[in-house]
């Protein structure tokens, strides 16, 4: 898999399993596959070079069973750990905050792009869980910047549209597109717990 550059992220849904498809932005073949199961204990997800899962490239793993500021512990394709990366509940409270550690690399901070569109997402969140009436969709895009030292490390940027899609930007040509990915997906499956 390409490092530097975008790739669009989708989530095909599944019962008892979120499906990820990744590919060029522009769509194409499949650059990387990955489900994960839902209501699992502890969070789990494998990325393969494609549907057939001829060959794994990585994945993470929940260090602990459900942590509100948990630790996702990320491998490659030979189960060596490439880094890490886990979500920040306090900072969460206001923007949604997860840290990003490269293995043998200096952290990357995480931050919602956008702090009016991070508290509307909670008022919405707050009137579905509250109100006695079914509340629609939540009708947000909502934008991901990692940065280390001022400079951008790795972007998630979500599509408007009826399904989860993303545009994964690696700016650190150091930075295991793994550990990326797996970012991303939680990102997207994990933001809400």
């Amino acid at each position: 898999m390409e490092q530097l550059g975008a790739h669009l992220l989708t989530q095909r849904i599944a019962p008892l399993v979120n499906r990820y498809v990744v590919t060029a932005p522009a769509g194409g073949d499949v650059l990387a596959f990955a489900e994960q199961k839902r209501f699992a204990l502890k969070e789990e997800l494998t990325f393969w070079s494609g549907e057939d899962r001829a060959r794994r490239l990585g994945g993470f793993k929940a260090l602990k069973v459900l942590d509100l500021s948990a630790t996702y512990d990320v491998t490659g394709p030979d189960g060596r750990p490439v880094g890490f990366f886990r979500r920040d509940a306090r900072a969460s409270l206001l923007r949604s905050t997860w840290h990003l550690v490269p293995r043998g690399r200096p952290p990357a901070v995480g931050r919602e792009r956008s702090l009016p569109v991070a508290l509307a997402r909670r008022g919405w969140q707050l009137a579905d869980t509250f109100l006695p009436v079914p509340v629609p969709p939540m009708p947000f895009v909502y934008h991901f910047d990692f940065v280390r030292d001022g400079e951008p490390v790795l972007t998630v940027e979500r599509l408007w549209g009826l399904r989860d899609r993303y545009v994964v930007h690696v700016r650190d040509p150091e930075l295991d597109p793994v550990l990326a990915l797996c970012t991303a997906v939680g990102l997207d499956a994990l933001q809400s717990r």
